[in-house]
């Protein structure tokens, strides 16, 4: 079996942030998001490959990242895409590298930004023992954040509907992008395209192959995010830090109150500053500063701000409101 991991995402909603980096490298504890995904893909025997999914942008970024890993399986399947317009859509993209890489296998389709609270071995237990397309469901718990995803109406765990994004969901579950296909459903997807159906979401292909056969939802509890805003990744910290911070060895703290889920990274240094629900990269400074929910990038400087919801972008100093 292969496993594609989609990184080819340009994160705008979380500029300047990931502007210059992919966000699948924003830490969550001591590792990052796409490296807790391929510590369970290289767990997994079943999984002999990996490929990862992204564009030309991002390329040399996954490159050095992977060969300072400690993982094997995974290696660069690259998008000859450069920014957000040129995009193929997941769909088109994943046809693409189906090609490229002459895949010819089932497949596990997991988002590079996912952070999920199951075991992937679990997931592909379920899998196996239908042999049948299978997707990863979760209750979002409102019919606002609904609208935002694709909406799975289940009779048992077979899925019977699947709507991309409904104006008007009947429901709160949803599909997280994690999917696995069996070989022969994969075959599907140049007619899908040739037919001039949507590009752009897996969900769109999910919709169109449950009318034609048994399609079937793993449905888990406990945690998912899909992280793509400032507030869902701080979020994700949120949940993986429980309350607790992280503070690194090499920081410097002078009259400096560190509050819940906060994670202040290497040669830091914070005086007179109250922190809380906030990440700061390597080597920003922070002095009498009162910052909550923020993200602050690596190399800034800031001087007497109360900050609330901000992104500040690497190598920035601000001081008394003043750039």
């Amino acid at each position: 079996m292969k496993a594609v991991v989609l990184a080819g995402g340009y994160a705008t909603r979380m500029w300047p942030i990931t502007k210059h980096r992919p966000k699948m490298f924003l830490p969550i504890g001591e590792s990052t998001v796409v490296d807790r995904i391929f510590a369970e893909l290289e767990a997994d025997e079943r999984i002999d490959e990996v490929y990862v999914s992204t564009n030309e942008r991002f390329a040399p970024d996954f490159e050095a990242h992977l060969a300072d890993s400690e993982f094997d399986k995974p290696r660069l399947s690259v998008e000859e895409t450069t920014e957000e317009d040129d995009k193929f859509g997941v769909v088109g993209a994943l046809s693409q590298l189906i090609d490229r890489e002459d895949v010819d296998d089932d497949l596990l389709i997991i988002a590079g930004d996912n952070l999920i609270s199951f075991d992937v071995a679990d997931f592909l237990d379920a899998f196996e023992a239908r042999d049948a397309p299978t997707l990863a469901a979760y209750d979002v718990g409102t019919r606002e954040k609904a609208k935002s995803y694709g909406l799975v109406e289940l009779e048992g765990d077979r899925v019977v509907d699947f709507q991309e994004k409904p104006d008007d969901p009947k429901s709160t579950l949803v599909s997280i992008a994690c999917y696995a296909f069996p070989k022969e459903s994969l075959d599907l997807l140049p007619t899908y395209l040739e037919d001039g159906n949507n590009p752009d979401e897996p969900g769109w292909f999910v919709q169109w192959l449950q009318n034609r056969e048994a399609t079937y939802a793993y449905t888990f509890e406990g945690a998912w995010f899909d992280i793509g805003t400032p507030e869902s990744y701080l979020d994700a910290v949120a949940w993986h830090l429980d309350g607790d911070s992280l503070v690194a060895d090499s920081a410097t703290l002078e009259d400096a109150t560190i509050g819940e889920n906060v994670h202040v990274m290497a040669d830091v240094t914070l005086e007179g500053t109250d922190l809380d629900h906030t990440v700061v990269f390597p080597e920003a400074t922070v002095r009498n500063g009162d910052i909550r929910r923020s993200i602050i990038d690596r190399g800034t400087t800031l001087e007497d701000l109360d900050l609330a919801g901000a992104l500040i972008g690497a190598h920035t100093t601000i001081t008394n409101g003043g750039a």
